[in-house]
Order: structure tokens, then sequence, then C-alpha cells
């Protein structure tokens, strides 16, 4: 679900990263043996040419190699982050992590800077889970994505990170409504409360809030406080006035409490 909305911020990450490849000399060297000294112009070509095959990994390691076989050429500081693209397509994302924060630390006020780290913070989301497993990298892929909306706030690179953060965020909710209603299966109401309260807490702007809501009322009626229940019940008929949550909640509601 949260990997389609990846697609058209990757065709401009393309083309961003593709234009600037129009004033590189054309290679006639085809080779591409990595521990071959050759000159930078042969080096990048040779890398580009892998890239446009589809050949990610080979590219990303030819980028490499024009760093580091001309670490002071102009195109060094390009190809280093031509190969932190490259380790993103080939999917080796601990490597394009490494290669997009290095560019980071050595060119902080470089005018790329805000889609290398943009591009750490696409390296940890693609690597996202189903609810059913750790949400560490979902923790730090939220974490990233802010970061690139709090140091650069008026970028198109913000701009997507923040419609990334809402998904994230969605999701994080999920994952604790999964434990939260795992908790309720096995009769543990007062572990399944905090769950639930989490996702109202933190997440409730989030489309999970409703139902927590009712698990709520369910897991408070269950645990013999049906005033906390009817509090639950009021704020989701309040909010989701016409859900099918608020419908099941005032139904229990009715039931359990019917003098209320």
């Amino acid at each position: 679900m949260l990997r389609n909305a990846t697609r058209p911020i990757m065709l401009m990450i393309a083309a961003a990263l593709l234009a600037p490849l129009a004033g590189c000399a054309s290679s006639k060297n085809k080779s591409d043996t990595k521990y071959v000294a050759r000159d930078v112009d042969t080096l990048y070509n040779a890398a580009k040419e892998r890239m446009d095959r589809g050949e990610y990994k080979l590219a990303a390691a030819l980028f490499d190699e024009v760093e580091r076989q001309h670490p002071y050429s102009v195109w060094a500081r390009r190809a280093q982050l031509m190969s932190a693209f490259c380790y993103y397509l080939a999917r080796q994302y601990t490597e394009s992590i490494a290669s997009a924060q290095r560019f980071i630390s050595i060119h902080p006020g470089n005018r790329d800077a805000p889609y290398a780290l943009y591009l750490v913070a696409m390296d940890y989301y693609e690597q996202i889970q189903d609810v059913t497993r750790d949400q560490k990298i979902t923790q730090q892929a939220l974490d990233s994505m802010n970061e690139v909306i709090r140091r650069y706030p008026d970028s198109r690179f913000a701009a997507d990170a923040r419609v990334k953060v809402d998904l994230i965020r969605d999701h994080l909710a999920g994952k604790e409504m999964e434990i939260g209603r795992f908790y309720q299966r096995r009769g543990d109401w007062l572990a399944s409360v905090i769950r639930f309260r989490t996702v109202i807490d933190q997440y409730d702007t989030t489309s999970h809030a409703p139902e927590a809501l009712m698990r709520l009322t369910e897991s408070y009626l269950a645990l013999g406080v049906p005033l906390e229940a009817e509090r639950a019940a009021a704020v989701l008929g309040h909010n989701y006035p016409g859900s099918k949550w608020y419908e099941h909640a005032y139904a229990l509601i009715r039931k359990k409490t019917p003098a209320a």
C-alpha cells in the first residue's frame, strides 16, 4: 500500500538526476572493469550506461569508482549522489543510506543536500513491513521524513514527505491496533486499553481513530468501568457520528448499561 505512493516522486527524482549528464563527454570505451584506472568522463559515462540498462548495482559501483579515482573532480560529488540513487534502485538500502549520508556530511550546504536527505528517508520508507512485523524501520522512516520537512520546509521533497508522513503515521497506528486487538482476544483488557489509548492520543487524525474509540468502549465495559466506556463512545459519536463504529459502540452501551 505504502509503496504505490513512491512512483510519481521517483519520476521527478530521475529527471533531476539525469538532466545534468548532458554536459558529460561521450565515452568510446565500453569497458567497465572497475579496477582499471580511467579518466573521469569514461567512468561516469560507463556508470550512466549501466544505470540506463537497469544494472543498478553495477552502476552504483562504477559511480563509487568515479569518487575513488577522481575525488577532487567536479563529477565526484555528483557521482556520490548518483551512487546512492542507484543503490536505492537496486534495493540495497543500507548502502544507499551510507552513500547519501556521506554526501550530506561532506556537502551539507550543497543544493542537492535536500534530495540526499530525502533519499535516506525513502530508503527507510521502502523497507516498511506490514503491521504484523516489528516497526523499528517504520519509525526511522517517520523520523527521517520529519527531518526533511524540518530542515527544508519549502522544498519539493518536503511536500512529498508530508504526504508520506500521513501514510506512515496511519501504518504505525495500525500496528497499535493489531496489538490491541490481540490483547482483547486474550482477555487482557487493561493492556488493550493502553494500545487503543495510544492511537487516540498519538494518531488521532489517522483512519484508525474511530475503531480505536469503539475498541476502547469494548475494553472499558469488559473492565467494569462503564463511565469511561460512555466517555469513549461519546467522543466517537461527536467526531464520527455516522460511522459503523459509533453504531456498534452505541449498541454496546445500550446493552451493557441499559439504565444509562
